[in-house]
């Protein structure tokens, strides 16, 4: 039989009210936060879980920064093996990528400094078109000593991920599996989406299942020990969740920023932690309540960085839960698994038909000149979905959507980076459309590619007559910047 260190437990047998986790799912319901799926685990069993469709239970997803975490286990386990020391400075295993003048203040960076997001430059390093991600940091001209200022830099993680396959000849990934996670019950086949050069992109590549996110806080929770057995060095795994340099350098603090930083991990409020990822990608640990939050889903675009999630975690959860455990609610209990059931991706606000649907279905506008290069458009607008084609400089183009629910299709554009960065996939991106009317001659498409690359975009439809408004607004990393702007024009009729 497979090991895996996931057990679990109902609300109940857990302490915790079921009406609080439903409160939690309104709560984040309201927020319109875009969630694809969650874990709630308390004394190491999982009493909550759900995800919403189109997403289900153990399929990859992207975990964004939380590969941060990955890459710093991944570091623990060498300097446990005796490989590394936090002390050693990250340019002596590097000489092929260093200049002949390397600054000082980069060849003093050391292990230990990367960790803590202390390198010596403000930002990362390198460009999605730059060929060698490495070579950027070792030949960008630093702005202050490594070790002394904290600045989120992903190229310092960078660094270490490729440091860690230098060293060992496999991805940070595989090693990880190896040293820990496949005995954990980890995806075995779960991957890193690469850099140009080939090398796994630990800063924000990792793509694993929300359960196989778990099985890491849990371990972590637990010292790296399971079983008996020192998966992870417990020193350093005590080491990376404790705050180790003060991160609050603008003087402000949230619910899980500017309360500390240990080694690619976050301290956060209620004395726990966090891996933390773009788009609401979430394990946060609390061990005063013996509590992990485990939360996937794309909150880009949203007023809050992580879509009012951990603010909803607080208030619904972990404050009721420090006042004390919660009786058992059989009533309640039945409540909530009648609400997981339900579950399912959040649709923008509005309606789904309008009386002028009929009158534009069909029509075809000509656009004035726009940033999306997009010279005509038409919807062919059915009773539940619909077809939003339009001609581009770069040639015909078509995107089916659901009328007030989400329809799964391809993006319409190939040449968008596959598993390596640069590299076109050749295929359009997994895509989920819905489009509301939100009021009776506005039509607001949303639509969210949920791939290896998770984005969004929302094309607003304006009609006034015989004219016609657009608006494109998108929200990803690197991708979608051809459909970023606004667009005007009249039917050809």
């Amino acid at each position: 039989m497979k090991k895996d260190i996931l057990r679990f437990s109902s609300p109940a047998e857990a302490g915790v009210s079921p009406r609080a986790v439903t409160a939690f799912l309104d709560d984040v319901a309201d927020r319109g936060f875009a969630m694809h799926g969650f874990l709630f685990l308390r004394h190491g069993k999982v009493f909550a879980e759900g995800y919403y469709a189109p997403f289900q239970k153990d399929e990859p997803h992207r975990m964004y920064s939380v590969s941060k975490t990955f890459v710093s286990m991944a570091v623990g386990a060498l300097i446990g093996e005796g490989k590394l020391k936090l002390s050693d400075r990250v340019a002596s295993f590097f000489p092929d990528k260093c200049p002949p003048d390397l600054h000082p203040w980069v060849a003093d960076a050391t292990v230990r400094d990367l960790l803590m997001m202390a390198t010596p430059f403000n930002n990362q390093t390198y460009t999605p078109g730059d060929p060698d991600w490495v070579y950027t940091f070792f030949n960008t001209v630093p702005n202050h000593p490594a070790g002394t200022v904290f600045r989120y830099d992903t190229s310092g993680t960078y660094v270490l991920d490729a440091l860690v396959e230098r060293i060992t000849g496999k991805s940070f990934l595989e090693y990880l599996k190896e040293k820990a996670l496949l005995e954990i019950g980890f995806t075995p086949d779960a991957r890193c989406v690469e850099a140009p050069e080939g090398i796994a992109w630990g800063g924000s590549g990792v793509l694993c299942s929300a359960r196989d996110l778990a099985r890491l806080a849990l371990l972590v929770s637990r010292d790296g020990v399971w079983e008996g057995k020192e998966l992870l060095p417990s020193d350093y795994v005590r080491e990376a969740k404790a705050r180790q340099i003060d991160n609050a350098t603008a003087g402000h603090r949230s619910l899980i920023s500017g309360r500390g930083y240990g080694y690619q991990i976050w301290r956060a409020f209620h004395d726990g932690y966090s891996f933390t990822g773009m788009g609401g990608q979430l394990a946060l640990t609390f061990p005063s309540l013996d509590l992990i939050a485990v939360f996937i889903g794309d909150s880009q675009g949203h007023q809050d960085p992580y879509g009012g999630v951990v603010e909803a975690l607080k208030y619904r959860i972990v404050d009721p839960l420090a006042a004390g455990d919660a009786s058992p609610d059989p009533e309640g209990e039945k409540e909530l698994a009648e609400r997981i059931s339900s579950l399912s991706l959040a649709l923008p606000a509005g309606e789904a038909s309008s009386p002028l649907a009929k009158a534009v279905s069909g029509k075809s506008f000509r656009l004035n000149r726009n940033p999306m290069g997009i010279t005509s458009f038409s919807l062919d607008l059915g009773e539940e979905e619909g077809v939003f084609r339009y001609e581009t400089l770069r040639g015909p183009r078509a995107l089916s959507f659901g009328l007030g629910k989400y329809v799964l299709s391809e993006f319409p554009e190939k040449h968008y980076s596959g598993i390596r960065i640069g590299s076109p996939a050749g295929r359009g991106y997994r895509t989920a459309s819905a489009a509301v009317w939100t009021e009776e001659h506005k039509l607001a498409l949303r639509v969210y590619l949920i791939d290896n690359y998770f984005g969004n975009l929302n094309v607003t439809f304006s009609f006034k007559g015989d004219e016609a408004g657009l608006s494109f607004e998108k929200t990803a990393e690197w991708f979608l910047e051809e459909y970023s702007g606004m667009a005007g024009g009249r039917t050809e009729d």
